[in-house]
């Protein structure tokens, strides 16, 4: 089970705005979806959630956009945990090109556990907090990066 989650991918021609780079809600919607991912991974897709009557909702975004991205090219997108309280769980996302070792933007997510009945903020059960480990230095993860041994990707891969 990954504590930093990897998602790699090609920009596909659909996430390009007409500035001619990737569109800066391109960027949201993979975080949404590398998220989704990685809980999946540790052993709760969203059936889980929905069974249990309770799941995550997005309270915040904060992205902070580095370089832009073009269609074609490779990216890795890391995700992690931050960090829990009671109710919420910061959730932070680096993409990387590692064609030339570059970060192209560093983003988090505040993810907020609610019943799904009513929206109302419910306390982590045990068992989601123990799925995930807390990767607290960012740096671990950009060294992950800079290190990492990526497999290259056919030109038709894309993100979804």
């Amino acid at each position: 089970m990954p504590r930093i989650f990897i998602h790699d991918f090609r920009v596909p021609e659909d996430a390009i705005d007409e500035l001619g780079h990737v569109n800066n809600l391109k960027y949201l919607g993979w975080m949404q979806d590398v998220a989704i991912w990685h809980s999946a991974a540790q052993g709760w897709p969203l059936e889980r959630y929905v069974a249990l009557g309770q799941s995550w909702v997005v309270k915040s975004h904060f992205i902070k956009y580095v370089r832009p991205a073009f269609a074609g090219e490779h990216i890795c997108l890391y995700t992690w945990i931050a960090g829990f309280s009671p109710r919420s769980s910061p959730r932070k996302y680096l993409f990387w090109r590692p064609a030339d070792s570059q970060i192209l933007a560093e983003a988090e997510t505040m993810w907020v556990f609610v019943d799904l009945r009513n929206g109302h903020p419910r306390h982590l059960p045990e068992a989601v907090r123990n799925a995930f480990e807390i990767v607290e230095d960012p740096d671990e993860v950009l060294q992950l990066a800079r290190s990492a041994q990526r497999p290259h990707l056919a030109p038709d891969s894309s993100a979804a």
